[in-house]
């Protein structure tokens, strides 16, 4: 909307396929963030307005019961509206599906993102399908209560990716609408949109970046649950299980297998009779294994079409 130069991005170094028309849409899904809406919307508009692109601001107003609709109106924001609350990831697709740009920035309603990092991620998208902003590691600015949850997540799923990753579930991040697409159709409708397009990133061997930022303190109060937790580790061993399966078969038929040759060495050594436990394990283990085969076959034969 600008032509002024920035110190991440200008005319020279900005990816020519954001030059064209639609270039960025910035995706706000908001429930009951009657507070933080106008800040956050102005707080995009102003780090994007001087980048030499155009750009697009959509809040998706997820079926809230404060003026959030009113708030972000009155921001200048393009708003969408749910009668009734269907979820993050359902705003968020939303948001993404109203817009045609040929990037999309995601980000929380909650001022708790630093919507001036969006330009220097944009300019990294130059060279990769997703920037994630990566929260510090002592999570300050992060609920206590939510703290222990988040770091075993987080260790679950490096585990699981056999890779590190800084920010399972950060706010704001800039993809590539067409690496966004591949995916749309798995993300689900809840907190856990932004863990499944990590993970489906990564598992399909797309680069994925990340930029370190400062976290802040929300404002308002936040709806996520303590259920949500095991919905996590739920989502993140479907997504494996999806895209790399032998990373938890091949443990679980392990640990089976174990348990089954200690039982068996212990009953020829011990009672001199084989037990069933023995042989259920040893042969759990192999059925195990040959299921983790057939869904890995069924896996690599679905990621190449």
């Amino acid at each position: 909307m600008g032509n002024t130069e920035n110190t991440f991005l200008t005319a020279e170094n900005i990816p020519s396929a954001v030059r064209s028309a639609a270039d960025l849409s910035v995706v706000i899904p908001a429930f009951n963030e009657e507070k933080g809406i106008g800040r956050t919307v102005a707080e995009v508009r102003e780090s994007l307005s001087k980048l030499p692109l155009d750009f697009e601001i959509i809040v998706v107003d997820d079926g809230s019961s404060d003026g959030t609709r009113a708030a972000a109106e009155k921001s200048g924001a393009k708003v969408i509206s749910h009668e009734e609350n269907r979820g993050y990831g359902a705003a968020l697709k939303q948001g993404i599906m109203a817009g045609t740009s040929t990037y999309v920035a995601i980000i929380d309603a909650d001022g708790t993102y630093p919507a001036n990092d969006i330009p220097k991620m944009l300019a990294i998208a130059n060279t990769a399908d997703m920037v994630v902003a990566a929260r510090d590691t002592g999570m300050t600015n992060v609920p206590l209560i939510r703290r222990p949850a988040k770091f075993i997540l987080n260790k679950f799923a490096n585990f699981l990716a056999q890779r590190k990753i800084p920010d399972l579930n950060s706010g704001l991040r800039v993809i590539r609408r067409t690496s966004l697409m591949r995916f749309l159709f798995l993300l689900p409708s809840g907190f856990s949109f932004t863990t499944t397009i990590t993970l489906c990133m990564i598992c399909s061997e797309l680069t994925v970046k990340y930029v370190p930022i400062d976290y802040r303190r929300r404002i308002g109060r936040s709806s996520m649950k303590a259920t949500d937790f095991f919905n996590f580790l739920l989502l993140v061993l479907r997504a494996i299980v999806l895209f790399n399966p032998l990373r938890v078969f091949l443990p679980v038929g392990a640990v089976l297998f174990v348990l089954g040759v200690v039982k068996l060495v212990y009953d020829v050594f011990t009672v001199e009779n084989l037990s069933e436990s023995a042989v259920l394990g040893v042969l759990g283990a192999i059925m195990i294994w040959t299921f983790g085969l057939l869904a890995d076959m069924i896996s690599r034969l679905n990621l190449r079409r």
